[in-house]
């Protein structure tokens, strides 16, 4: 048994020990640059200063009084203030609500806002790069169908469009042509790790990454292959050790196969525990789905029509200086709105447009009716399950603890009124299982310098285990081959055979 054991991982190891050792080796490059994307913070530094018209045309606005909405927002797009609003649908499903796309309107006119045309585009991509400290004029804008950065954001923002600038950094903004958004920025530096880090690391080339079941299938499936690999790989090492003349037991081996060996027994559980982290983060088979916090949202916020908005948008006389966007806040099913600045700063306007700040009575009432709060604190610093990692959070924020049966806890912008984050017995559970142990997300490792000398040493070791092992099993491959061709040449019949067969 030992010895077909051997075997199926020799042989597994030649394909799947490859990946590992590429995991591993791209694991390095995401340590220091992440895949490009654009976050919240820096669209909102694309934006101009927000302008709002005298005398808008809010009341032409082709939107029914009663019409359901499940967010609205206000900023500028080329020179004009546009509304954009985005419906709410009826499914139910958050993911869903999340990726629906907005109705943009002109507020100088009501009318929808046209598509964009190439002098439109190139006026949007002067301002966002302007804004956003890009040092070089708008060189190309070219249509796209779907490239390497625009897998996920291509098919709610169609048609899209390239605007490459000429500038020393090669940036580049996608914009998209109905509403004139910008939905992601990427620079040469970004691309270039970003092929040698996040794209081979996830397995996202764009021909797989476009067919999501298909990609997830294959992450998963490979996921497994590996930790099965690693868990056979941990047996065998410990069954081939041996007890030498002077009664110590170390490894039969020589060479790169000791060290294959001794690494593998001493690092193969850091390995499992990253292969199988990895396996954790595709939530496989719907092991990490969850609902929480998209019934507590709706009842957080409460309704929000078409008839709240355009009311408060009428009494907002005067807004903070340096605001960028104004965004819908309701809570408890009372009308507000929050005014957005370019770095970040909120200020909550109640219906009547005049600064309303949130209080711990207003929260705890908006949660009534639903599940029992057992606590309701403001956290100025993060907890374990809402914090700062790779990117910001916003701080502070009502912390409320559901007495259900999940134990449920909701984080809620303290100016805004927004739920943030919302974590359940699934949501815990996955963030030990997947965040904690792959890329080491605990307390007093998730920044400085001595995450750095944990985890480069660590990830080194790991990268030995799979490319020594990799390595073997190719030349072990190659060796088997040319016995096969010589026995074949020995056996000149089996061959005439074969072809008068």
């Amino acid at each position: 048994m030992l010895r077909g054991l051997l075997a199926l991982h020799r042989w597994m190891g030649v394909i799947i020990g490859v990946v590992m050792t590429l995991w591993c080796l791209t694991g390095f490059v995401m340590l220091y640059v992440d895949y490009p994307r654009m976050l919240p913070a820096e669209q909102l530094r694309g934006l101009s200063p927000l302008r709002v018209p005298v005398g808008s045309s809010l009341a032409v606005i082709p939107l029914r009084s009663d019409a359901a909405l499940a967010s609205a927002r206000l900023e500028m797009v080329a020179g004009k203030p546009v509304l954009r609003v985005v419906p709410k649908k009826g499914d139910g499903r958050a993911i869903s609500q999340m990726r629906a796309s907005p109705q943009s309107y002109d507020l100088e006119s009501g009318a929808p806002l046209a598509p964009f045309s190439r002098e439109g585009l190139a006026k949007v991509g002067l301002e966002f790069g302007r804004n956003f400290g890009i040092d070089g004029a708008v060189a190309a804008i070219t249509p796209i169908s779907v490239d390497q950065w625009t897998v996920q954001a291509f098919r709610a923002n169609r048609p899209l469009y390239r605007v490459d600038y000429d500038d020393a950094a090669g940036s580049t903004a996608y914009i998209a042509g109905l509403t004139g958004e910008v939905v992601q920025e990427t620079t040469r530096f970004e691309r270039f790790w970003g092929w040698l880090g996040a794209v081979p690391h996830w397995l996202y080339p764009t021909m797989l990454r476009q067919n999501p079941a298909a990609w997830s299938q294959v992450v998963i499936w490979t996921s497994l292959i590996g930790c099965f690999l690693t868990v056979t790989g941990i047996w065998i090492g410990i069954c081939r050790l041996r007890r030498s003349a002077d009664g110590t037991i170390g490894s039969p081996y020589r060479g790169l196969w000791w060290w294959h060996h001794m690494a593998g027994l001493i690092f193969g559980l850091l390995t499992l525990t990253w292969v199988g982290s990895g396996l954790f983060s595709m939530s496989p088979w719907g092991l990490f789905d969850s609902d929480a916090g998209r019934i507590e949202r709706q009842r957080l916020a409460g309704p929000l029509h078409w008839a709240d908005v355009q009311g408060a948008l009428a009494n907002m006389h005067q807004l903070p200086s340096d605001t960028v966007r104004v965004e819908s806040a309701p809570l408890g099913g009372r009308m507000a709105l929050v005014a957005v600045t370019a770095d970040g700063g909120m200020v909550r306007m109640n219906r009547s447009g005049r600064p309303a700040i949130l209080t711990r009575a207003e929260v705890a009432a908006a949660l009534h009716g639903g599940p029992r709060v057992a606590s309701l604190v403001l956290l100025s610093e993060g907890d374990s399950y809402y914090y700062a990692h790779k990117g910001p959070v916003r701080l502070p924020v009502w912390r409320a603890v559901l007495a259900d049966p999940q134990v449920t806890r909701l984080y809620i912008d303290a100016v805004s009124g927004a739920l943030l984050r919302a974590v359940d017995g699934t949501g815990r559970a996955e963030r030990w299982l997947w965040n904690a142990p792959h890329s080491f997300d605990v307390p007093g490792l998730r920044q400085g310098p001595l995450r750095h000398i944990i985890i480069l040493p660590l990830l080194a070791v790991v990268t030995l285990v799979c490319a020594t092992g990799a390595w073997m099993g190719m030349r072990k491959l190659g060796r088997d081959m040319r016995r096969i061709r010589r026995w074949m040449r020995r056996h000149p019949f089996f061959l005439r055979s074969r072809s008068l067969s």
